[in-house]
């Protein structure tokens, strides 16, 4: 496959090489490639250009002239540059792409959209935190990557869309990191609608500050998403209307969702034993839906998806349908099941305090008994949240055991010490299984346990070795040894 250097650039140059590749990683060149030149928090690409050029390199991206043998296309925002040019070169997407963003909630709606998708007969797709699956109408599921980054190198990303596309997929739902908007990974993505969750606390270890984190995720809105396409915000989000006021000013059609929404007005709640009854009122109809998941916050994620569904074009007859038949995502308020002695045990992937928060509130009203709750924070990444964690560890649990999550490179025991402080009624067990197989052991009838913080993960980050674990595995083998 070769284009010309003009074709992806959409720039009138004095040369016009034949590409045949578009990269940032200067040990994927071949003859032929336009190479990007990006600076990352650690590297910067210009000092691999004149690699690239040998090792075959047609062109050069860069922000400023590098004095090569090859056009150098200067660039005010080489990232942004490259996912265009990389979205050029692949051409070919699905015909319906939809993205989502939030602290919380991002893979469960993806997954949601992309069954929605295909149970009202069309062939999607889904990318995210659980790597690219494909689903055809009628049941069958392709794994066509991974878990792995939630949102892809622009170039990957380009060419994983096209081979998608090749493979009949018609509607697309992705995840929109704020990592992934701010590294200009999605700009190449042409989107018909974006979904907002929810902003709590995450990630100030890159972002620096809340405002950072939240100018972040408006980028979806104000630059990424053309101009009459459609937001579905979550109007309960207490962020909403900084991102209300950023669709409409960049000219997008806002559908608010919600118990507050006023396109989407989720009427009322029932808990249920195997899931929750949802009353739904959308263009003057009351909707009566069975949602086969438990929680306040699925019923949130749920309505977010029935909107990005309506705004690629399903009917809310197929919407809502589509959303009965719904599986939960992996690691995603899982349930793995019964103890001997009755006691239903869960996994989800809560890393931060709202997550923390929102799961065990989701799940008090499923519980007669103790509610029980492992949990951990990773090491290398924003220590403010972990204290945070533990206060509502112990405010809303019964039993809350402290472990360890990812200590990466930190000390294990001073992440723990660091949850703790302050926190009372908090037990401490660092070994993660045995402090699994130590809630499980706890389990009554009437009990609920959730072991929170890794959800789909299948490793435990430990100094710079991954060891294999899996929570959901784990945890089923905890209450097989309860029964002795």
């Amino acid at each position: 496959m070769t284009v010309r250097l003009t074709s992806l650039v959409k720039r009138h140059l004095g040369v016009d090489p034949e590409i045949t590749g578009v990269t940032a990683d200067s040990r994927k060149v071949k003859p032929g490639f336009l190479f990007a030149a990006l600076s990352g928090s650690q590297t910067d690409g210009a000092a691999f250009a004149a690699k690239a050029v040998e090792a075959g390199a047609a062109a050069v991206l860069a922000q400023e002239d590098l004095n090569l043998s090859v056009p150098t296309l200067v660039c005010r925002d080489p990232r942004r540059g490259y996912a265009l040019a990389a979205a050029n070169f692949w051409g070919r997407q699905p015909q319906t792409c939809v993205a989502v963003t939030g602290t919380n909630g991002k893979t469960s709606v993806a997954t949601f959209c992309r069954q929605m998708f295909s149970h009202a007969g069309h062939v999607s797709a889904s990318m995210g935190t659980l790597g690219v699956t494909v689903s055809r109408p009628g049941g069958v599921v392709d794994q066509i990557t991974p878990p792995g980054l939630t949102t892809p190198d622009a170039g990957d990303l380009a060419e994983l869309l096209m081979r998608i596309s090749q493979l009949g997929v018609t509607h697309f739902a992705m995840e929109a990191s704020s990592h992934g908007i701010d590294q200009r990974r999605l700009d190449g993505v042409r989107l018909s609608a974006a979904g907002f969750l929810n902003l709590t606390q995450d990630h100030l270890d890159y972002h620096g500050t809340m405002e950072g984190y939240r100018g972040a995720k408006l980028r979806l809105f104000e630059q990424l998403m053309p101009r009459g396409a459609t937001a579905v915000l979550n109007a309960d989000s207490e962020a909403f209307p900084f991102f209300a006021a950023a669709s409409v000013v960049s000219g997008q059609r806002v559908m608010s969702v919600g118990e507050t929404g006023q396109a989407l007005r989720l009427m009322s709640r029932t808990p249920l034993a195997d899931g929750q009854r949802l009353s739904i009122r959308a263009e003057g109809r009351i909707y009566d839906v069975k949602l086969p998941l438990v929680g306040a916050f699925q019923a949130s994620n749920a309505m977010v998806a029935a909107g990005l569904c309506r705004a690629a074009g399903l009917s809310y007859d197929d919407t809502f349908a589509a959303l009965e038949k719904i599986d939960g995502a992996p690691g995603r308020l899982q349930r793995v099941g019964q103890a001997p002695r009755g006691g239903e045990a869960y996994v989800d992937y809560a890393h931060t305090p709202d997550g923390l928060e929102t799961v065990l509130r989701a799940l008090r009203p499923h519980v007669r008994g103790k509610l029980i709750v492992v949990f951990g924070a990773g090491g290398d990444r924003d220590k403010t949240k972990r204290p945070l964690m533990g206060r509502f560890a112990a405010t809303l649990a019964d039993v809350a055991i402290v472990t360890d999550d990812n200590p990466r490179s930190e000390i294990p025991a001073a992440i723990r010490a660091e949850i703790m402080s302050g926190n009372a009624g908090l037990t401490e067990i660092g070994d993660r299984r045995a402090a699994i197989q130590a809630a499980a052991a706890l389990l009554q009838d009437g009990d609920v346990l959730v072991v929170a913080g890794k959800g789909h993960e299948q490793g435990q980050t430990v100094g710079s070795t991954v060891h294999p674990f899996d929570d959901v595995a784990e945890t089923a083998k905890a209450l097989e040894l309860v029964h002795g």
